[in-house]
């Protein structure tokens, strides 16, 4: 058996959201039809690759997400809260001026701390919660490959975790496209790289959205 074990964190697909709600947790949405197309794409991906278990956020979008790989590649769900979205005070509405959250001066105290940041989980918490999945995820597939479907801002401030950068940033510099894959590579428990990529890069390029 191989000692390096890589735990794949795939960002759920694209979802149908005409409205642009912020929707964090909330049930009811689901991926649009280039959303779907994302998630057979991260299936062909990962289908090529030595995986052998598959862990999921308990929300539609990354369940829908998963249900392709798993039919791939012959593998159970299972289910983790550790990797759902992060908690956001703005959720379930618009956010910015105009007809969004930040014209009512109520909202406004929740803008005051970005480091922690104030409108929602910590991010303290937020990888401490996926570091302990993915050590799940590692120890399940080790020697081998694990996928983990989650959301954006988790995956992203567990990359900066591991990359010993400061976890508040600005949001528009993610680098966590809809769909993409950012992998984890150990050594035994030890980590030795990080790597991105986006599988389905065509349907990214149509549009993508803050979660």
């Amino acid at each position: 058996m191989s000692d390096v074990t890589i735990v794949h964190l795939l960002r759920h697909g694209e979802v149908e959201n005409p409205a642009g709600i912020i929707y964090g947790r909330l049930p009811g949405y689901h991926l649009s039809a280039n959303g779907r197309a994302m998630a057979a794409a991260a299936a062909d991906f990962f289908a090529e690759r030595d995986v052998v278990a598959l862990f999921c956020s308990p929300l539609e979008r990354a369940l829908q997400t998963a249900r392709p790989v798993a039919e791939r590649l012959g593998l159970d769900i299972v289910t983790d809260d550790r990797l759902i979205e992060s908690w956001n005070h703005f959720e379930g509405m618009k956010f910015g001026v105009g007809d969004g959250s930040l014209r009512r001066p109520a909202h406004w105290p929740y803008l005051i701390n970005p480091f922690r940041p104030s409108w929602g989980e910590p991010y303290h918490d937020v990888t401490s919660r996926m570091l302990a999945v993915m050590a799940a995820a590692r120890e399940a597939a080790a020697g081998q490959e694990a996928v983990c479907v989650s959301h954006q801002l988790p995956i992203w401030v567990t990359r900066r975790m591991a990359e010993s950068k400061r976890l508040w940033h600005n949001p528009a510099a993610r680098e966590c496209a809809l769909g993409s894959v950012t992998s984890f590579a150990y050594s035994g428990d030890r980590l030795t790289g990080v790597s991105y990529t986006v599988p389905a890069r065509r349907q990214v390029t149509q549009g993508d959205a803050a979660q």
